[in-house]
């Protein structure tokens, strides 16, 4: 079953050490600095994907998300949600679509020291492995750039139209990425004891928990509080940064190249979301309701 969902990218890998290793990363929050679903809202919005009112939702469900706030019933009822919005959408426009903005939208919020730990891990001879609940068509593409050697996420079913049908043939969630983690294991021959994982929320606990090295990166609380106690080290990484920038030789592979790594996948950009356990006080839900009503405002200005 891993076979079909943990996809390689178009890099070419660095020799391996024996017996092999990887690192698994957490996307959302973990390797970037914002949803990577929800980043491209807009882009759907100016591709007639998606209405006005949808982007307005999307941008409070963003707040939410960076407030670390939405539980496991708000994230079922969401998924759900954003099922139902790209029901019927083309896949080949959604692939067109994250080609054209992951330069704009996806490079300025990767963080620099998850950069670091990537590099880091390639030059000890492990593989980098994306790990995320958010969609295929979406994480893809951010593989590639970051240099990862392969990526699990959500994918949807695609109907012989070549639109989403709104079904959901794989969710990259909770226990199911600790197996598609051990699933990697046993077909590529990883010494899970020397892997290494991390992640920003406690949903990912079965993840960490499946390696020798977890580590929790910016932790929701829950996580925060299950890292203490079991004394698994929490780093904070806070400076998002464009790789062109912190690498002058580095260069956004082509467009084509974006468009046949996303192809690999059948998944729907807005299928899978990754959200964060723990509650929210009732004051931070009213903030977001403020945000919400601010952006809408700020929207029908510029419309």
């Amino acid at each position: 079953m891993v076979g079909a969902y943990a996809r390689g990218v178009e890099n070419q890998p660095l020799p391996h050490s024996s017996p092999r290793t990887a690192a698994f990363f957490d996307l959302d929050k973990t390797v970037i600095a914002k949803s990577s679903t929800l980043t491209f809202s807009k882009s759907f919005y100016q591709g007639g994907l998606i209405n006005r009112r949808a982007v307005l939702r999307t941008a409070y469900t963003q707040f939410i998300f960076l407030a670390g706030g939405a539980d496991h019933d708000q994230m079922e009822r969401m998924r759900e949600y954003l099922s139902a919005l790209c029901k019927g959408w083309n896949v080949q426009q959604v692939r067109e679509i994250v080609a054209e903005a992951l330069h704009d939208l996806i490079d300025p919020i990767i963080y620099d020291e998850a950069a670091s730990l990537i590099e880091a891990h390639h030059t000890a001879g492990r593989d980098v492995v994306i790990v995320s609940t958010s969609g295929a068509e979406v994480v893809e593409p951010i593989g590639e750039m970051l240099g990862a050697d392969r990526v699990v996420a959500t994918r949807m079913v695609v109907g012989e139209d070549g639109c989403f049908t709104g079904e959901i043939e794989y969710y990259a969630y909770g226990p199911t990425k600790a197996e598609a983690v051990r699933g990697l294991a046993e077909s590529e021959g990883y010494d899970l004891a020397r892997c290494y994982a991390y992640s920003d929320s406690a949903t990912d606990i079965p993840m960490l928990e499946a390696v020798g090295h977890p580590h929790a990166v910016n932790p929701d609380r829950a996580l925060r509080r299950e890292a203490v106690a079991r004394e698994w080290p929490v780093l904070v990484f806070n400076r998002p940064v464009r790789l062109k920038q912190r690498l002058p030789g580095w260069s956004m592979p082509a467009r084509p190249a974006l468009v046949a790594a996303a192809a690999v996948g059948a998944a729907a950009a807005t299928a899978g979301l990754v959200w964060y356990a723990s509650r929210r006080r009732a004051g931070a839900l009213a903030a977001a309701a403020a945000a919400a009503t601010a952006a809408g405002a700020a929207t029908a200005t510029s419309a």
